[in-house]
């Protein structure tokens, strides 16, 4: 079900203008076997946006974002990161190029403290790792760590085990740790399933909070979280790019109300 759009959502759903992509796929595919689970996905994200990712379950967003972040190979076409192609690239290899993901079920280490989740994803970043230096003589990578906490509402929680922490909270330091490693992209999948509706204000309000200095790709299902954060939203759809449009044009749109949205 569509959720109905406010003005102040409206007006927060304006796209930057005249922003160059920072993201693009040319003619994306991937098949299984004689399945096409992506098929010819032409896409474009631009440099500051929050772009939406939706569709029927099966439509290939799992497989689009697995394509992005080098889960996945595509069997053909072409991925662009700054101009520069990652089509291919190891996940290690193309997060280290500015594109970090949170995923569907939370990878958190949950016998490590909140810090130390955030602090190894900093390291990994700015000093890489060393058997003869403890990580406390990196005072930057404690400030960086302490410093995202702060930014995901966890700073009272850094000395908590992530196993301790609730459900929205994991989900929150998922987010943390992918911000740690200082990405231009970042990639939320599901960020908001299996939290309460206050858990879900709280990371809409993270989410905008963080986009200030990010582009944010988000596959989401919560029609509400998606029409309230998202500048553009991409219909997939068989693995194919149904439509594509600002939140008013989409929730108007007759083929992604018929195959989608349902209303």
């Amino acid at each position: 079900m569509a959720a109905d759009l406010s003005s102040a959502a409206l007006a927060a759903a304006a796209a930057p203008v005249g922003a160059a992509p920072v993201l693009r796929t040319e003619d994306l595919g991937i098949r299984f076997g004689g399945l096409a689970a992506l098929n010819g996905v032409n896409f474009a994200v631009a440099r500051g946006e929050i772009r939406a990712v939706i569709g029927p379950n099966g439509a290939g967003k799992s497989t689009f974002f697995n394509c992005l972040t080098g889960v996945l190979r595509p069997s053909s076409g072409r991925i662009l990161f700054n101009d520069d192609e990652i089509t291919g690239l190891s996940p290690n290899r193309i997060s280290r190029k500015g594109i970090a993901r949170s995923y569907q079920i939370t990878n958190i280490l949950p016998n490590a403290t909140t810090l130390e989740n955030v602090r190894i994803a900093a390291q990994s970043r700015r000093h890489g790792w060393s058997l003869f230096t403890h990580h406390r003589a990196f005072r930057d990578i404690i400030e960086k760590a302490e410093a995202v906490l702060a930014t995901v509402g966890l700073a009272a929680k850094a000395d908590e085990l992530a196993a301790n922490l609730s459900h929205g909270e994991q989900r929150n330091l998922e987010i943390g740790i992918a911000l740690a490693t200082e990405p231009q992209l970042l990639c939320l999948d599901e960020p908001t399933a299996g939290m309460s509706a206050g858990e879900t204000d709280d990371t809409i309000a993270l989410v905008r909070r963080i986009a200030r200095d990010l582009t944010i790709l988000i596959v989401e299902h919560d029609m509400t979280v998606v029409m309230g954060l998202a500048h553009r939203i991409t219909v997939l759809h068989y693995g194919a790019i149904l439509a594509e449009g600002t939140p008013a044009e989409i929730q108007s749109n007759p083929r992604v109300l018929e195959v989608y949205l349902k209303t």
